[in-house]
């Protein structure tokens, strides 16, 4: 800690020396012609001779991320964005008090350059520098071994040195960024509105999921972080919306893993006239289109594991899975005993008092999930784990649902809604009954909710994407740390 106060206020007094030389050293406008990527892209290939013969000018900005001086001359690396480019900085071509200025710089400063390109003894592609503006002092040093930074704690907490320090880091939130314009571009061509639905909410509903609480003063009363917009995008099929999506974020007060943070973006969206089966065909093609838009391949590898995004997809059954990756007898998705009995043989831990469904939600949970690695449609999920979804015809112990897992792990949620208000009524009760017996991510009975069933909702199918468990197979992160720009994380020790 001393170390870096020295050198904070060594830095404070170059401040001071630049102010003598009549720089401020935070500087307005600079405008910057020229980006370090496109200038590598069109002329990187040039030769010394050809960038002698047609003198390329340029003029970019950036942080200086490497810094070796020469006496009367000195070369600095740029990083413009994700991209790096050499500077050239010598006495003779700048002058005294430009160079004056020169002596002042630090790894972290920012600087604007104006110069032309040419290849040094090492042929390396570099901008000799015939003016230079000074843009933003740093006053703290890059990280101790910042070049490379692995650290978990400083990546997580101090994105912004992150970025600074791996460059492959900004490749991921432009991906990120990229895959989001892709599925707004796909829904919007498809005939879909994108709508905006209330954060606050005065009933938290549309998933099982503990919310967050906050107190509206002017109001006098409890709000809650939406858990999910599912009820509101309902509300407008009601209105006559026909096609409905929304992308933004969900809060969700539960533990931090690899795969949840309780802040995380959604993509939701409902078709009336549809079902289920209608949202697989168009899942598939969501997901082919964007790999092949964002990647180029729809043959992608995860984890050392290659997955084959390209339709069609797996189906399998809720049930026929759990069968079938265990080896297990059809008694124990029909026989409570039996499902007992299977869940010890197989070391699922279950609370001896829970029913059928429950045990077989939790040795679905732990045993199948992480065997599906290529994109698997599970289908048929019994009722009392999907209060949202509609009865199946042919059985109505069951629901036309789906969820989607690739890699092991839930990417996507759908089903044909329930739209029956008097059925969703009776389920709201069951949840509200499991509430008071302390469930604390039940269901809360919405009565404008209801209401609004009650005018009348088509039949409409509806399905929610995790963006950013796709981000995570697109770019290949194990965590999901590694795709939110600012993570939550526990208070910094002071």
């Amino acid at each position: 800690m001393d170390d870096l106060n020295d050198q904070r206020q060594q830095r404070i007094k170059k401040l001071d020396l630049l102010r003598d030389l009549q720089v401020q050293p935070y500087g307005t406008r600079f405008e910057a012609t020229d980006r370090a990527g496109q200038l590598n892209r069109l002329h990187g290939n040039k030769s010394k001779d050809e960038l002698e013969r047609e003198p390329i000018r340029c003029r970019l900005a950036g942080r200086i991320v490497a810094l070796r001086r020469f006496g009367k001359a000195a070369f600095a690396v740029l990083q413009d964005g994700a991209d790096r480019l050499q500077v050239y900085l010598k006495k003779d071509r700048l002058g005294d008090r430009s160079y004056g200025v020169c002596e002042q710089l630090d790894l972290g400063d920012w600087i604007g350059v104006s110069g032309h390109l040419f290849r040094t003894k090492t042929n390396e592609l570099t901008v000799e520098i015939v003016e230079l503006t000074f843009l933003s002092k740093a006053l703290r040093p890059l990280p101790e071994k910042w070049h490379g930074l692995t650290d978990v704690e400083t990546r997580y907490r101090q994105r912004y040195v992150d970025l600074i320090a791996n460059p492959s880091v900004h490749e991921i939130f432009v991906t990120r960024s990229r895959i989001i314009a892709g599925i707004r571009s796909f829904l919007i061509e498809k005939g879909f509105l994108e709508v905006e639905t209330p954060m606050m909410q005065p009933i938290p509903g549309g998933a099982t999921a503990r919310p967050f609480v906050t107190h509206h003063n002017a109001l006098g009363t409890d709000l809650y972080l939406r858990v999910a917009p599912e009820l509101y995008l309902k509300r407008l099929i009601v209105g006559g919306f026909p096609r409905v999506f929304e992308i933004n974020r969900n809060f969700r007060n539960e533990g931090i893993s690899t795969i949840h943070n309780p802040e995380f973006t959604m993509l939701e969206f409902y078709v009336a006239y549809a079902d289920y089966n209608d949202l697989i065909a168009l899942t598939e093609e969501l997901f082919s289109r964007l790999a092949q838009e964002v990647l180029g391949k729809t043959t992608i590898e995860y984890q050392g594991k290659q997955i084959n995004l390209a339709s069609p997809w797996r189906r399998w059954s809720y049930r026929q899975a759990i069968l079938e990756v265990n080896k297990l007898d059809a008694s124990v998705v029909q026989d409570r005993t039996a499902a007992l009995e299977a869940a010890k043989k197989l070391g699922v831990e279950v609370d001896p008092k829970d029913g059928l469904v429950l045990i077989l939600n939790e040795i679905f949970q732990e045993t199948v999930e992480s065997n599906l690695i290529q994109p698997t449609f599970i289908t048929d999920y019994p009722i009392e784990i999907s209060p949202l979804a509609r009865r199946k015809d042919a059985d109505p112990s069951l629901t036309d649902r789906f969820e989607l897992y690739i890699a092991g792990r839930e990417i996507a949620n759908a089903f044909s809604e329930l739209n029956d208000p008097l059925d969703q009524r009776r389920r709201f009760e069951t949840q509200a009954a499991q509430r008071e017996a302390g469930d604390e991510e039940a269901h809360y009975l919405d009565e404008d909710f209801l209401r609004a069933l009650e005018h009348g909702m088509p039949p409409t199918a509806g399905e929610g994407i995790g963006i950013d468990r796709v981000v995570m197979l697109f770019t290949d992160q194990a965590s999901i740390r590694d795709v939110i720009l600012f993570p939550q994380l526990r208070p910094e020790k002071s």
